[in-house]
């Protein structure tokens, strides 16, 4: 493995970090017992970091900028995986989080996304010819392909009138034209739903005069925040 590293990482030595009196196109090596450091300053002020588990010598090459051995092989062969950064980049599932598991699975999700893709052209080369947008189209039809089951398998409908509606309408033409109706288990307590129509909630009376959209599913009466209690899916079965 070779690679760039990112100095404002905690781990590096400071010897490493420090480019004040280093003389222009000169190399620092340190050595743990599986890896390689090296620290070149190409430029008076700049430093490039580098980490191998390849090489084992601070070699350097015989041309006059007089790099590393490590850096000259990580030039020859960073051609692969810049451009799949930048392919990445373009349609990312990243979100900003602490948590370096997370960052792992964001990467995994977008190299598996182009990896598909690049599977998908080879298998039909006719689809979507023509279109300049072929990768986005495909990450539209398989984010839509993941998130179908798990929407056939929603048992409560969602809070908001747009996300209840198409979660509706998919379970219907799952279930066919005769199951209009999702299937709703006993609750505890009774579901909230959105209406088209605002009411004054029957809970503040008529001085608060504070209207609402949503209603109890089993009273019909109309609610406001204040008079509901929210509950888990867990809670509700």
């Amino acid at each position: 493995m070779v690679g760039t590293v990112r100095k404002n990482r905690s781990e590096l030595p400071p010897q490493l970090l420090k480019t004040e009196h280093r003389p222009v196109q000169s190399s620092k090596f340190v050595y743990t017992a599986d890896t390689t450091l090296v620290s070149y300053v190409p430029k008076k002020g700049e430093n490039v970091v580098l980490m191998s588990t390849l090489h084992r010598d601070g070699q350097l090459c015989d041309q006059e900028h007089r790099k590393p051995e490590m850096i000259m092989d990580y030039n020859a062969t960073k051609g692969g995986v810049d451009n799949l950064d930048k392919l990445v980049t373009a349609y990312s599932c990243k979100r900003k989080t602490l948590q370096w598991p997370l960052v792992i699975f964001f990467d995994m999700l977008d190299i598996s996304a182009y990896n598909g893709f690049i599977i998908r052209m080879s298998l039909s080369p006719e689809w979507n010819r023509g279109k300049l947008q072929k990768r986005c189209l495909f990450f539209e039809e398989l984010g839509k392909t993941l998130v179908r089951p798990q929407i056939k398998r929603r048992r409560h409908l969602p809070r908001t009138p747009v996300s209840a509606a198409t979660v509706r309408r998919i379970q219907e033409e799952d279930e066919g034209a005769t199951s209009c109706q999702i299937a709703e288990p006993p609750s505890a307590e009774p579901e909230i739903v959105a209406s088209n129509k605002k009411k004054r909630c029957e809970g503040c009376g008529p001085k608060m005069d504070r209207k609402t959209q949503y209603t109890c599913t089993q009273c019909k009466k109309y609610i406001c925040n204040a008079h509901t209690v929210k509950l888990c899916t867990f809670c509700m079965v």
